[in-house]
Formats: structure tokens, C-alpha cells, sequence
């Protein structure tokens, strides 16, 4: 019997008091800004965490020997309203291409100040029913603390 296994996706909104350009350059181009370095799957210790902001660019870690390690690819770039990542980590938090679960982040502005950014990981079954698992469960406790983190960044005024 081949039964197709379907994962319930992680969602996840906060509401950030910055334009929706402001907060979605803070989330792409400003990820080494606020993407907390002890998270990283790559080589340690991590010198950067970045973001390639185009369709097909990037999401890096660098360690501080140089090495280079591509956490995902973006797929859809169309801001300031929508970013999609192809998240290439699998179960035991390491790259791995084969994986293909995404990462969907849409903003929408709520007036001119302010911005709600909905965040969907999802498609956590092409990495297996065990895996797959495992992998919503970490991510689904890991964003809130990272959206957070995103939050204080983006509402942080220069000085």
C-alpha cells in the first residue's frame, strides 16, 4: 500500500511597526543583522549569515575560514510582498540538496508604518514521514523565537 503522507505546515505571523519595504529588506538583505549565529548548520565558528536578495540567490553561512554553506535557495522574489526558499537542511540539521521542504514569507502592509509578515514552512513530506516529522517539529518551535528576533531588528531606528 503506497499511502502519500501529508505534513501539516508551520505558520507563524508577527506584526512589525516598519514600511513593508523597510521590513522586507531588514528580512533578506538585514538577515546577517538578526539571524543568531549559534543557529547555523555549516562549519563553526560562523563569521556571517546571508542572503543573496534575487531569484535564485542564496541563503549562507560563512565560517570564519571562508567556507561556504548554502542553507537555501530562493524561488520566488517578489518584493516587498514575497519571498519563497527552497530550505535545503534535512532532519539531522545539516545541507543536504536532496531536502525540499519551503519556507513561504509574505508581507503585507498595514498602512504605512507597519507591516504583517506571515511565515509558512511547509512541504516537510518530501523529506520523508519520519524526517519530515521531526523537521516541523524543531521548526515550529525555532521560528517564533527567530520571527522575534526579525521584529526587534526591523523596529530598531537608526540613531
Amino acid at each position: 500500500m503506497n499511502e502519500r503522507v501529508v505534513i501539516a505546515p508551520v505558520r507563524k505571523t508577527v506584526h512589525v511597526k516598519a514600511p513593508i519595504d523597510h521590513a522586507f529588506e531588514v528580512f533578506t538583505s538585514g538577515l546577517t543583522r538578526w539571524w543568531p549565529y549559534d543557529h547555523g548548520v555549516g562549519k563553526k565558528p560562523i563569521q556571517k549569515v546571508l542572503m543573496e536578495p534575487r531569484l535564485g540567490g542564496r541563503w549562507l553561512e560563512i565560517s570564519e575560514d571562508g567556507t561556504e554553506t548554502s542553507v537555501a535557495t530562493i524561488t520566488v522574489w517578489e518584493p516587498p510582498h514575497r519571498l519563497v526558499l527552497l530550505w535545503q537542511i534535512n532532519a539531522q540539521w545539516k545541507p543536504d540538496v536532496a531536502m525540499k521542504s519551503e519556507v513561504d514569507v509574505r508581507f503585507a502592509a498595514d498602512g504605512p508604518d507597519a507591516t504583517n509578515v506571515e511565515l509558512v514552512h511547509h512541504k516537510f513530506e518530501t523529506m520523508g514521514a519520519e524526517a519530515g516529522h521531526s523537521m516541523r517539529k524543531d521548526v515550529d518551535g525555532g521560528w517564533p523565537g527567530l520571527l522575534e528576533r526579525f521584529v526587534k531588528e526591523a523596529e530598531r531606528r537608526e540613531s
